[in-house]
């Protein structure tokens, strides 16, 4: 494998005084990254494992729902919130309180994030195109921050017309930014089409004094050291990548370790991982119905590539009970060995036909608009 990465080539991440390895973060999805599924996946392999995206109004007015969404499991370290935010006061007070009150030892902050109920209020990867504005949202987090580490991860920008990852980069740096991570799409891409990791490339040319990471189609351990050869970023962003495949931290882990060995599990051992995830959801909810409603979204991803009838998968996907849903993976055929059809991308994939903004948003890149901020957590 021509993968450009041998052995220990591959340098632990920095971010702040905090020392991550593999150099290998969760990038935040909402309704997947909880403490059960970062669990799951810190089962597996290292890394830095992020909460779902936090609204920081929310946070900040003490939302139940919200706190309920920061909860960390027992050991787990470092504890890693991203925050979503347009106010440069709410965000800062935000950040303040997760430092005073030990919320977490880490603070990434969202712009980056595509949907319409966030770009429309000038939030997520809209908001880097107000340079003014960002610079202010990224002066009071790591004022706020006591020494806790803060980062980034962002966009290209809003399409190719709107270009906004090159001085979202330096304006990162100029504040004190710990790192810096880039979807290599724009915010009309969504997930669609290809991730562009040649802006990668040049975002890491154009930013030296900090980490950069890279985000976008790493499906696999080598689509990772792929990524780092010819891009030099200091580590990879990993999304869509683990949806029903919690055993790549596992693979990227050997990968950069120069090992050659990646996992693949047999149906069997699928099926034992998806009994596992059930489980630890419904430990966390502290109710049997509401953990196996949210654990029915998983079942087509472990199940991708994998042939299993129509009405087996109703059925996993309709279990009632962790009793029932264990019934119905014990009708799988546990020796049925990974396919190949497993392997590739997951999750939603569709490019929009134009991004939500705020009215006159793109008139000017350097007012410092702020809009009313969502008190709602979840992205």
């Amino acid at each position: 494998m021509d993968d450009g990465v041998r052995g220990r080539a591959v340098a632990a991440l920095k971010v702040g005084a905090i020392e991550v390895w593999p150099p290998v973060v969760l990038a935040p999805m909402a309704g997947i990254t909880s403490a059960p599924f970062r669990a799951l996946c810190r089962e597996q392999g290292g890394g830095l494992f992020v909460s779902e995206m936090i609204t920081s109004r929310a946070l900040a007015e003490r939302n139940r729902k919200t706190f309920a969404m920061i909860r960390f499991a027992e050991g787990e370290w470092p504890r890693s919130i991203q925050l979503y935010g347009v106010d440069p006061a709410v965000v800062g007070r935000a950040v303040r309180m997760i430092a005073e009150e030990g919320l977490a030892d880490h603070v990434d902050l969202n712009f980056g994030c595509p949907v319409p109920k966030v770009t429309r209020r000038g939030g997520g990867a809209a908001l880097p195109y107000k340079r003014d504005l960002l610079r202010a949202i990224l002066r009071a987090a790591v004022s706020a921050a006591g020494g806790l580490p803060v980062t980034m991860k962002m966009r290209k920008g809003i399409d190719e017309r709107h270009l906004t990852y090159l001085d979202a980069g330096r304006i990162a740096v100029e504040e004190g930014i710990a790192a810096v991570a880039l979807h290599g799409r724009t915010a009309v891409q969504h997930y669609g089409g290809e991730a562009d990791w040649e802006a990668i490339a040049r975002l890491k040319e154009a930013v030296t004094e900090i980490p950069v990471l890279g985000n976008g189609d790493i499906w696999s351990a080598d689509d990772a050291l792929r990524m780092m050869a010819r891009t030099g970023c200091d580590g990879v962003v990993v999304g869509r990548g683990c949806l029903g495949r919690p055993w790549l931290f596992r693979d990227l882990a050997a990968a950069m370790e120069g090992s050659a060995e990646r996992a693949r599990p047999d149906l069997g051992e699928v099926a034992r991982v998806m009994a596992r995830h059930a489980e630890l959801l419904v430990e966390s909810f502290g109710s049997e119905p509401h953990g196996i409603a949210d654990f029915r979204k998983h079942v087509g991803w472990y199940l991708k590539g994998f042939t299993v009838g129509a009405e087996t998968r109703r059925g996993l996907a309709t279990a009632a009970s962790l009793e029932e849903l264990r019934e119905r993976l014990a009708e799988l055929d546990h020796t049925q060995p990974w396919p190949a059809a497993a392997e590739g991308p997951r999750g939603k994939s569709n490019p929009r036909d134009k991004v939500l903004l705020p009215e006159g948003w793109l008139d000017d890149t350097r007012g410092g608009v702020v809009t009313e901020e969502s008190d709602v957590s979840g992205g």
